[in-house]
């Protein structure tokens, strides 16, 4: 494509971002390409509807780009350099923040990248069946209260409140914590559940505790059996103009709900470090005018997960693109920490 032709495409898939509206020749001449008249523009806008890169849903109407426009854009006319997003101190202290009012990492994950752009978000942890514990801790909360927690070798960290015995004292609960530690440290999840229910018969703790560790045990192990996806602001769609319709905005809620479908579009890319699937090449027909963004994220056991964002095919490619890839980073450097 002549250079002509890419600046004006790209003025307009950029106008069209901002505006939701079609875009006239005029609008191009007077925010962006000056040097060029209103005729010329219009010429080349002719050309580019020829060549399947615009529409035009009026006769008298400007011009709105098609997701073969899109897919050009992403590919060839983005610059590599990444585009300015909040300044990276703000996300990271924005992303621990969330970190240390939820005590799930997924989820606050999600929240926080549904907050910083305004889109459906969506994060995988990968199946992990063979976690290792490295500790338990019993914390007391009040008479016969305690927070059990359960820290693995994932960086995944569980917790549950448990009754105890009112006759344990923090001296108690440590004494325990330090002896379970050290009786299960390094074991599986499903090594635990087994070895618990032994454990309580001849164990001098207090069975109240062991039951609620192997309620807990049971519970992580069962959710780490397959891929986990949390998806977060679903309804942020409703506030573009593009769904406004009530019928289209229900088929986009109602494709959330399957989410093995997701899963497999993640899966797709997990090659990558990102992948942008625009409108129909996400493959779910109810989100066929959405674009799905993914980035990929590390855990401390080299795994790999994803997070993820679902908007319009109106989207900001470049500044979206650069916010996934920093929030990736400071979500695989947290986890990698732990």
């Amino acid at each position: 494509m002549e250079e002509r032709k890419r600046r004006i495409l790209k003025a307009i898939i950029d106008d069209y971002v901002q505006t939701a509206e079609p875009v006239g020749s005029r609008t191009i001449a007077r925010k962006y390409l000056s040097n060029l008249s209103s005729a010329t523009i219009r010429n080349e806008m002719s050309d580019l509807e020829e060549l399947g890169y615009l529409s035009q849903p009026h006769i008298s109407a400007g011009r709105v780009p098609k997701v073969s426009a899109y897919r050009l854009y992403v590919d060839h006319l983005l610059s590599h350099e990444p585009e300015p997003v909040l300044e990276e101190e703000e996300i990271r202290s924005k992303y621990l923040a969330q970190m240390s009012h939820l005590e799930d990492v997924v989820r606050s994950t999600a929240q926080a990248l549904t907050e910083l752009t305004g889109y459906t978000s969506l994060v995988m942890l990968p199946r992990q069946a063979d976690l290792r514990i490295t500790s338990l801790q019993l914390v007391p909360v009040s008479t016969a209260l305690a927070l059990l927690v359960i820290v693995t070798d994932g960086g995944i960290i569980r917790d549950s409140m448990v009754r105890v015995s009112s006759s344990l004292d923090a001296d108690a609960l440590y004494a325990i914590s330090r002896m379970l530690t050290e009786q299960f440290a390094g074991r599986t999840l499903q090594e635990v559940q087994t070895a618990l229910t032994a454990f309580a018969d001849n164990a001098p703790g207090d069975p109240q505790v062991l039951k609620g560790i192997l309620d807990l045990a049971e519970q992580i192990a069962k959710q780490n059996t397959e891929d986990n996806l949390t998806i977060s602001g679903t309804h942020n769609i409703l506030g573009f103009p593009e769904y406004q319709d009530a019928g289209k905005a229900r088929q986009f809620l109602s494709s959330l709900e399957n989410k093995e479908r997701l899963l497999e579009l993640i899966r797709q890319g997990s090659n990558e470090s990102i992948s942008v699937h625009i409108g129909p090449e996400n493959g779910i027909k109810e989100m066929e005018d959405c674009s799905v963004l993914i980035s990929q994220y590390k855990l401390s056991r080299g795994q790999k997960g994803a997070i993820g964002l679902i908007g319009p095919t109106r989207m900001p490619y470049g500044r979206m693109i650069s916010t996934l890839r920093l929030i990736s980073r400071v979500m695989s450097d947290v986890l990698q920490a732990r």
